[in-house]
């Protein structure tokens, strides 16, 4: 089985009130989505806490038995952020502390999963659903 995870992260005014968007698919059928408004952010604060914030759910969602993690083979992670994406990858230099501090924490999240993780990039036209929570769009 595949999980997959499509966030997103937006920013009113980049600072501004932000929120986050999560959608998670088990081999392609939506199991779950998730929303949070996090108050003054920037738009890669957003982004970085919508990833930080799916990683903690996979945990939550294993606890009320919705994900099987030792079912899962591999994690694959959707993102319309370019910047995250390839920071996550080591392709981009973190080059902001408190950055690096998001970075760090997800790299102890993905150790407390174990699984095999990917980020990948994808334009925002894929990421629909997570968009439409960003923007409290969707029902």
């Amino acid at each position: 089985m595949i999980l997959s995870i499509y966030t997103d992260g937006g920013s009113k005014g980049n600072p501004g009130p932000a929120s986050i968007g999560i959608a998670f698919y088990l081999d392609k059928k939506i199991i779950h989505t998730y929303r949070e408004d996090l108050g003054v952010k920037t738009n890669n604060e957003a982004e970085y806490f919508a990833v930080m914030s799916a990683h903690r759910q996979i945990n939550e969602l294993t606890n009320s038995l919705i994900i099987q993690l030792d079912k899962i083979k591999k994690i694959q992670f959707f993102s319309d952020s370019s910047l995250v994406v390839n920071q996550l990858n080591g392709l981009f230099k973190v080059k902001q502390p408190h950055i690096r501090e998001f970075v760090f924490k997800i790299r102890v999240l993905e150790q407390e999963i174990n699984i095999p993780i990917t980020y990948t990039y994808i334009p925002r036209e894929k990421n629909t659903i997570a968009d439409a929570l960003v923007n409290n769009l969707y029902k």
